[in-house]
C-alpha cells in the first residue's frame, strides 16, 4: 500500500551504480529500510537528488510499506524541512550525526514511535537555529532526554542529600554506591540541571567548560551501556569531541 509519512534519514549504503539502501526512522511505521533506485543519477531536471538522503535529514516521504518486507520502497520523497545552518556549520553537523547514531543505536523494532519522532525532529529543529553555547550543550541534553522513550531517564531527585547519581538505578542517592557507577555531587548537579532543561532553550543558562562538557556525556554514555543492550561504542563521538574543542 502506498503511504504518506515522514521520515528522519539515519544513514545510507550505496547499491549499484545509481542506487541508494537508506536507513529512515519514519513517523508511522518506526525504523525501516528502504530501497531508493537511481537516485544517484543526473536526472532531466539536473543534478540527482541523493543529497536528500544526508544522515539528519527530515524527509516527506510516499513510500510502499509491506509488513512482512525487511526491504521497503520510496516512490516519492521531498525535504520536509529544510535546514539554513546544520549542513553548513561544522559544529552543528557533529552534533546532529551523534544524535542520529545514539537515537539509531536504542532503536530495535521498527514499531511506531510518534512522540519519539516529534520530539527528534523538534530537536534537530532547534539545533539547526541554535546559538553556539545551546549548540554545544546539546549532546548532553539530548542524550539525557532520549532515555525517557526507552524507558530509563533518570530520576531527577537531587538535593544536598542526594547528591550522588547512581548509573545502574538512574537516581540520585545520598551514600556512595559498593560499585564504580555512580558520579559525585558536582556532576550529579550539572546532570539535574540538564534534566531540568525541558526546552532547548533553558541550555544558555547552563554555563560549562569543555571539559565539563566532555566528562558528563561520557558518564551518560556510561547509562545508556548499562541500560541499553549492545549498545557498543559511539562512532561519532571522537569527531565531536575533537569539533567541538
Amino acid at each position: 500500500m502506498l503511504q504518506k509519512t515522514k521520515g528522519l534519514v539515519m544513514r545510507s549504503v550505496k547499491y549499484g551504480e545509481t542506487s541508494l539502501v537508506v536507513t529512515l526512522f519514519t513517523e508511522l511505521f518506526g525504523l525501516q529500510s528502504y530501497m531508493v533506485s537511481g537516485v544517484r543519477k543526473t536526472s532531466a531536471k539536473g543534478a540527482s537528488t541523493a543529497g536528500q538522503y544526508q544522515p539528519g535529514a527530515l524527509l516527506d516521504l510516499v513510500v510502499y510499506h509491506h509488513g512482512q518486507k525487511n526491504l521497503q520502497r520510496i516512490r516519492e520523497s521531498g525535504w520536509a524541512y529544510i535546514y539554513r545552518n546544520l549542513y553548513n556549520d561544522i559544529r552543528k553537523n557533529a552534533v546532529a550525526l551523534f544524535m542520529v547514531e545514539l537515537l539509531q543505536k536504542c532503536l530495535r523494532q521498527p514499531e511506531p514511535q510518534p512522540d519519539l519522532f516529534q520530539f527528534t525532529e523538534d530537536a534537530l529543529r532547534h539545533l539547526d537555529d541554535a546559538d553556539p553555547l545551546v549548540a554545544a550543550n546539546y549532546p548532553v541534553y539530548f542524550a539525557l532526554h532520549l532515555s525517557h522513550f526507552f524507558g530509563f531517564r533518570m530520576q531527577d531527585s537531587f538535593s544536598e542529600e542526594n547528591s550522588i547519581l547512581d548509573l545502574r538505578e538512574g537516581e540520585f542517592i545520598y551514600h556512595t554506591p559498593s560499585y564504580p557507577e555512580w558520579a559525585g555531587p558536582e556532576m550529579s548537579r550539572y546532570i539535574s540541571m540538564f534534566l531540568k532543561a525541558i526546552h532547548p532553550e533553558a541550555l544558555s543558562e547552563i554555563h560549562i567548560n569543555r571539559e565539563l562538557r566532555r566528562k558528563l556525556l561520557d558518564l551518560i554514555l556510561v547509562y545508556y551501556r548499562l541500560h541499553s543492550a549492545e549498545f557498543g561504542e559511539m562512532r561519532s563521538l571522537p569527531v565531536l569531541q575533537a569539533i567541538l574543542e
